[in-house]
């Protein structure tokens, strides 16, 4: 059975989400396959395990090689790369981000800025990533003075 043929009716988009290990990446990449499937009903619901699905993923919790979701909204095609935030990983982080037209900075808010979410900005220009936008996890865990003070730091 053939490929189905790619229809371009949209613009489209090459996003990924950077940042340390343990941030929350791979969750927020779950969780935009999820709204844009429940909001628009395009592409698929991916869950967290079907983006990190290879055996050593799964054993040791942590993403290694980067992994590609698309969705859509109402008026984009969005190709996603999820990169990994692992020190040891950060060849397929720039190989994932060289593709980018956009990059989404993924930060906890628990940990703040962290070696690899500095790492990850810098690679990402360098490699020219044009646009960068921070998303804050795991901000629920902190008190609403703390996490201002984090918000201020990152």
């Amino acid at each position: 059975m053939g490929k189905a043929t790619f229809e371009r009716n949209k613009p489209h988009v090459n996003v990924g989400t950077i940042g340390h290990v343990d941030h929350g990446k791979t969750t927020l990449t779950a969780a935009l396959t999820r709204v844009c499937h429940e909001v628009w009903g395009s592409g698929a619901a991916i869950a967290f395990d079907g983006i990190d699905n290879a055996p050593e993923e799964r054993e040791r919790g942590i993403t290694i090689a980067t992994s590609h979701v698309e969705y859509d909204s109402p008026v984009r095609h969005y190709a996603h790369v999820d990169c990994p935030g692992h020190a040891d990983y950060v060849k397929n982080m720039i190989t994932g981000a060289a593709q980018m037209d956009g990059a989404i900075l993924v930060c906890s808010a628990a940990d703040g800025p962290m070696p690899q979410t500095r790492e990850h900005i810098l690679l990402s220009r360098q490699v020219g990533v044009p646009y960068i936008v921070v998303f804050l996890t795991k901000r629920t865990w902190l008190t609403m003075r703390a996490a201002g003070l984090v918000e201020m730091e990152s």
